[in-house]
């Protein structure tokens, strides 16, 4: 029987792994892979003490730092269910490589994160792959010198086109709105580029190709239909939580985001969760490791009172 079964090994995952093995709790963390979003984040400047560094390298110190304290967390793990026992314990179902594993744990601490969201339109599953792609740090390269397409308007449509701006030879940038709900300073350099064309009020309807992606059709503010001749997409509408292994009764809002109070604490007892996962209201990697410290300090007072 675990004192706490972490799932997720990202920032929140991290951060508890390690205030957990400092109090010398019986755990485990178990995740599909390391790294999560962060480890496809691009430039991050913003994390305390650490200056500007990228994701695959912040994500790589965060996995260093567990090391330290013998912790390694079982990857390669999904987690399909997640049930509490009449005992109160939860037991928990995952599958390694099509093999069922199984924990008994006195808590559960949710640091799943999110997925990116899908437009859900005309050919965005065909050319998956082949020209469309969630993750602009990690395909962006690829175009080097093309013509490319980002679509959204927050922080990370934002980033994606700053990044193209100096990999492609020319980025148009997709909003549905009128304007952006990112940060100044981004915003101020994506408007300043000259290799970035801004297309506000706009919905991308339909992606097209051969083989590969060669345009997309959009519907303008005016109501009328668009194309543009583009050999790369990068999809950038926001993220969806990883939920799915969730017990029927923890609530979560409108979103499928795991509702939490200031303790991380779910209405479940016993049951906890940290990081983009949850309602908190900003994504922000820094305020997910301190949930994840918040969230294991939680589970220690839960811990002590049984």
């Amino acid at each position: 029987m675990l004192d706490l079964l972490i799932i997720g090994s990202s920032a929140a995952g991290s951060a508890a792994g390690i205030y957990a093995a400092r109090r010398r709790l019986n755990f485990k963390i178990v995740t599909v892979d390391t790294g999560g979003e962060v480890a496809l984040s691009g430039e991050i400047g913003n994390y305390p003490g650490l200056g500007m560094i990228d994701g695959v390298e912040l994500s790589s110190k965060f996995q260093e730092h567990l090391k330290i304290y013998n912790v390694e967390p079982e990857i390669g793990i999904k987690i399909i269910k997640v049930e509490k026992t009449k005992a109160g314990h939860f037991e928990v179902i995952g599958d390694k490589v099509g093999e069922e594993v199984k924990y008994e744990t006195n808590t559960v601490l949710a640091t799943t994160g999110v997925h990116p969201r899908h437009l859900g339109i005309l050919g965005e599953d065909r050319y998956r792959g082949k020209g469309v792609t969630y993750c602009t740090t990690c395909d962006g390269p690829l175009f080097r010198n093309k013509i490319v397409a980002t679509i959204g308007g927050g922080n990370s449509a934002l980033e994606s086109a700053l990044m193209m701006n100096e990999i492609a030879e020319k980025v148009y940038l997709i909003n549905k709105n009128s304007k952006f709900k990112g940060d100044t300073i981004l915003i101020d350099k994506v408007e300043k580029s000259d290799k970035v064309e801004i297309i506000y009020e706009s919905m991308v309807e339909e992606i097209l190709g051969e083989e590969f992606v060669k345009g997309l059709v959009y519907k303008d503010k005016d109501g009328n239909k668009q194309s543009l001749d583009v050999e790369g997409i990068f999809v950038h509408i926001g993220m969806v939580p990883n939920n799915k292994f969730l017990p029927d009764d923890v609530e979560r809002d409108k979103f499928g985001q795991i509702k939490v109070n200031k303790m991380c604490s779910t209405n479940v007892p016993g049951f906890y969760a940290a990081g983009d996962v949850t309602d908190v209201p900003y994504k922000q990697i820094i305020i997910a490791s301190g949930q994840g410290a918040c969230a294991v300090l939680s589970v220690i007072d839960y811990i002590n009172k049984l």
